[in-house]
């Protein structure tokens, strides 16, 4: 490139340093402040808007950060009811698979499905003609015996007379006594093949061992059925009284053993979305600890007059295991998580939030007792917690007072 080149470069640039040094006063202040001079009276010659102040002696300071909404409670200190909450399920109190006993032919079905039976209702009804022939063979077998055994005495009665004149020997009375004992002990069994046979007889006729509710029908009318049949005919469940199912942690066992020990250990029992459906007593507490999931299992018992219990429902069981008195109660959802604990956000004097780590005495799905690091009357954010750091400054938009 040519000298003459590299001046007329030279002067493009510099021409475009000043027009841009004109157009922007501030930039050329950077530069130099000469430079700055300059340019501001270059752009009063050309009649251009003055331009705002030096930067190093105009430049606005920042703004002040802007508060964090938040809403907070004012901690109260109040009873706190410690209630035990597990996931449960109604079961009846009683169940029963009803079965024959005897093979035959079902000749009647008595009930209808969904109906409430009472003890001894009859149900089903088996052929009774094969086992009514072996009752009365049965009975026809003891009548002919006990009338061999009657000719029997006689004889032995005559054996006995002749003896005593020496008309007989004693041989002969010995042997006609041993069979008056068989044909006795013959009569015997007889008597027991009735008794057998009336009761096979009487398996004819199936019934219901307990009141409660049948449900679908297992086997129709004409089918066979036979002892060793798995298949029942219907199955009957108990549902006044009825029970619930749930468990405990490991680390209740003996609170709830010391409170059945001291009386009723009442329950109560809601739907899964919090309807109360009704209450109860604690009646068993299993007699081991399930290793694979560290909980016991316990049953409770409930009267269910309204039958508003049912077996297979899921239901939240309460138990009610004592009362904390007069201890600092916050909402359970503004407990927050760290690495380090459980912490909620506690507003100063000042306006500003600091992290006050805490103990959870007992809790539930609403509220929680405090063991330590709040004593009740503190400022805790309740709404807004996620826009926090440790001294950011807040606005309170809403207090409540929990008392």
């Amino acid at each position: 490139m040519s000298l003459k080149s590299w001046v007329l470069t030279l002067i493009v640039v510099a021409g475009g340093a000043a027009g841009y040094a004109v157009y922007a006063p501030q930039q050329a202040d950077r530069v130099s402040p000469r430079a700055g001079v300059w340019a501001r009276q270059a752009r009063v010659a050309l009649k251009l808007p003055p331009d705002a102040a030096p930067a190093q002696a105009d430049a606005a300071a920042p703004p002040p950060p802007s508060a964090a909404p938040v809403e907070v409670l004012v901690v109260p200190r109040k009873d706190f009811a410690v209630v035990l909450e597990s996931l449960g399920q109604v079961v009846p109190y009683n169940t029963v698979t009803v079965k024959a006993r005897i093979d035959g032919q079902v000749t009647k079905i008595g009930f209808t499905e969904g109906q409430i039976v009472k003890e001894g209702d009859l149900l089903a009804e088996i052929d009774a003609r094969p086992f009514q022939a072996a009752l009365d063979q049965a009975k026809a077998k003891k009548q002919a015996d006990e009338s061999t055994l009657a000719n029997a005495k006689l004889d032995q009665a005559r054996y006995s007379t002749l003896a005593k004149q020496n008309y007989a020997t004693q041989q002969q009375l010995d042997t006609q006594t041993s069979t008056v004992n068989t044909l006795t002990a013959q009569i015997a069994a007889d008597t027991a093949a009735v008794e057998a046979a009336a009761v096979q007889l009487g398996y004819t006729h199936i019934t219901a061992p307990l009141t409660g509710r049948v449900g679908f029908r297992l086997i129709d009318q004409g089918n066979m059925v036979a002892a060793s049949q798995q298949t029942g005919i219907v199955v009957i469940n108990q549902l006044q009284p009825i029970s619930a199912t749930f468990t405990a942690p490991e680390e209740r066992v003996g609170e709830i053993n010391t409170l059945m020990k001291a009386g009723s250990v009442p329950i109560e029992v809601k739907t899964t979305d919090g309807k109360k459906l009704a209450s109860g007593i604690l009646e068993v507490v299993n007699n081991t600890i399930d290793v694979a999931t560290g909980t016991v299992t316990l049953k409770a018992k409930f009267a269910n007059t309204d039958n508003a219990l049912w077996p297979g429902l899921a239901v939240i069981a309460d138990v009610a295991l004592g009362t904390d008195k007069n201890v600092p109660v916050i909402p359970t959802a503004v407990i927050q998580h760290s690495q380090k604990g459980l912490f909620v956000y506690v507003v100063g004097d000042d306006m500003t939030v600091q992290p006050q780590p805490i103990k959870v005495l007992h809790q539930n799905i609403q509220e929680a007792a405090i063991a330590d690091g709040l004593s009740g009357g503190e400022k805790i954010v309740t709404n807004g917690q996620a826009l926090l750091r440790p001294g950011a400054k807040v606005a309170i938009q809403t207090a409540g007072n929990g008392s």
